[in-house]
């Protein structure tokens, strides 16, 4: 298995660099490498890669913390929300069939790749490739440089952390294509804000989702570890040179091995030769023990 684990530390280290080149929504990809890569089932999978952009995204959390661009008090009351769905989504991914999980996560990989077009497109115009901006019922106080705290704000975010939770369990992303776009639509925070606390929500509902999947006997530790230590080494590695070769282009390609990605696993449960991880593992222990 030790080829495994290798094989698994390298798949990381490609979600990381993925996350440094194209910020957050590149994670979304770590489910198709573990299925593809690793013979893992949607269900499977799910845990591992939130194991892995949680750990790549408390990185990016601490170093904006250290910046103080990090809105830590929506962060939590996002993150709290999040908390309490992901069980739940976790739940519904051992509940429901493969085929209906990889075909939701085709249609949520293919959404947040055509926004990642859309808006590497919106640069290459000469935008600055923020949303539009037509209801803010979150503000900063220009006094105080906090965020005012009212019902449609509490509303608007509160929705948020359920939903981003909720997609976290049941499909293992991270669920910053659901935080990036809110707070850009519904507070006038600075990009890099947006950024650095919707890190810090995706780790602290990754930490919540990875701990019901050990609790629940799910997590696959030894594809989880080496999976993830190999994504926080990519993300470290490239992000010294990603501001050289990141660009509107790059996140063009992404999108588009992205929307590739999601018509395979979208069609993948289907196949008869389909072995899910625990399974494939089964086998080579079983062929293993008849060779001795």
């Amino acid at each position: 298995m030790i080829e495994h684990e290798f094989l698994g530390a390298g798949l990381g280290a490609i979600i990381g660099a993925i996350l440094a080149l194209t910020g957050a929504g590149g994670g979304i990809l770590a489910v198709p490498l573990l299925v593809f890569g690793l013979g893992l089932s949607m269900a499977e999978a799910a845990p591992v890669g939130l194991l892995a952009v949680g750990l790549a995204a408390g990185v990016g959390a601490v170093l904006g913390l250290r910046q103080g661009v990090v809105r830590y008090r929506a962060a939590l009351f996002v993150a709290s929300l999040g908390l309490l769905t992901a069980p739940l989504g976790l739940l519904l991914a051992h509940r429901l069939p493969n085929a209906p999980l990889a075909l939701a996560f085709a249609l949520v990989l293919i959404y947040v790749c055509v926004r990642m077009l859309l808006k590497a497109r919106h640069e290459l115009k000469g935008g600055a490739g923020s949303l539009p901006r037509d209801v803010q019922p979150c503000v900063l106080n220009p006094l105080q440089g906090r965020l005012r705290w009212t019902l449609p704000c509490a509303r608007a975010l509160a929705f948020t952390g359920l939903l981003s939770g909720l997609l976290s369990g049941l499909l293992g992303v991270g669920g910053g294509f659901v935080i990036i776009p809110a707070l850009s639509r519904y507070t006038n925070l600075e990009m890099r804000s947006i950024v650095a606390t919707s890190l810090a929500v995706i780790a602290l509902v990754s930490v919540g989702s990875v701990v019901s999947a050990s609790v629940g006997g799910v997590m696959h530790w030894s594809v989880g570890l080496p999976f993830a230590v190999g994504a926080v080494v990519g993300l470290v590695i490239v992000r010294q040179f990603a501001h050289k070769v990141a660009g509107p282009r790059l996140q063009q390609v992404f999108a588009l091995v992205g929307i590739a990605a999601a018509c395979c696993s979208s069609s993948r449960p289907w196949a008869p030769d389909s072995v899910p991880y625990s399974a494939s593992k089964a086998l080579c222990s079983s062929a293993q023990s008849a060779s001795r």
